[in-house]
């Protein structure tokens, strides 16, 4: 996913320019430091204390000149309207939030309003549309055919959450002013792997594997997660 973020950001924006970058519900704020160590301004925004404080000390940990690129926000994402003014922003990243929302429209909206013209919205989300793939590769039948009819899921932390279908975050990114650009797939081989699992040798050759699937039809479509990129215009 990361990699497929430099390639929007590098075909959208000038070399070298510094962009202002939202990342809403940053978690331990892994994708938020890696845009300030490559020179960019962030705000992260997180709703859980936990996560809070692990972005803090691993923001703690970078040197004075990465730390003083960061900001980081404890709220919730669906309140961006309070802390900013609309357009304040270049990039806004809303990963893996969307699940946890029963009514996105909302938040969807609050996100475009923080682009400016040009700016670049990036989503990851669960493949409603692939529900299935992870039951029937685990060999849980009843599983698999529970979720060709749904898009309701319980995921690794036992929480049940949901799923969203290309074709209606395609309709909303068009109904807020962020159409649609390009979208890929995330997880198309790799998804039944432990979260904790050891990096397999032969990892670059992995990613390259994933990278390429995730570009490429038929494969992105039954990747886990969709990770979509729209377009304030």
């Amino acid at each position: 996913m990361a990699r497929q973020l430099d390639e929007q950001i590098a075909g959208r924006f000038p070399v070298g320019q510094r962009l202002r970058v939202l990342d809403v519900g940053m978690g331990q704020g892994t994708q938020a430091l890696r845009l300030a160590r490559a020179g960019h301004q962030v705000t992260g925004v997180e709703r859980e204390p936990a996560m809070v404080a692990a972005a803090r000390r691993a923001l703690a940990a970078e040197p004075e000149g990465i730390r003083e690129r960061v900001r980081i926000v404890q709220g919730d994402g669906r309140d961006t309207g309070v802390h900013f003014l609309p357009g304040s922003f270049d990039v806004v990243l809303c990963h893996g939030v969307l699940m946890y929302v029963q009514e996105p429209d909302a938040l969807l909206a609050g996100l475009a309003r923080m682009l400016a013209p040009g700016g670049l919205l990036s989503l990851l989300v669960r493949n409603a549309d692939a529900l299935a793939m992870r039951p029937g590769l685990s060999g849980d039948w009843a599983g698999a055919l529970d979720a060709f009819d749904t898009v309701s899921y319980r995921n690794r932390l036992g929480l049940d959450v949901r799923a969203d279908r290309l074709a209606t975050l395609t309709g909303a990114l068009a109904g807020i002013g962020a159409p649609l650009q390009s979208w890929y797939g995330v997880r198309v081989f790799t998804d039944t792997a432990a979260d904790d699992a050891e990096a397999p040798a032969g990892l670059e050759t992995l990613l390259a594997v994933e990278e390429r699937a995730g570009r490429t039809d038929p494969y992105r479509s039954v990747a886990a997660l969709l990770h979509l990129c729209g377009v304030r215009g």
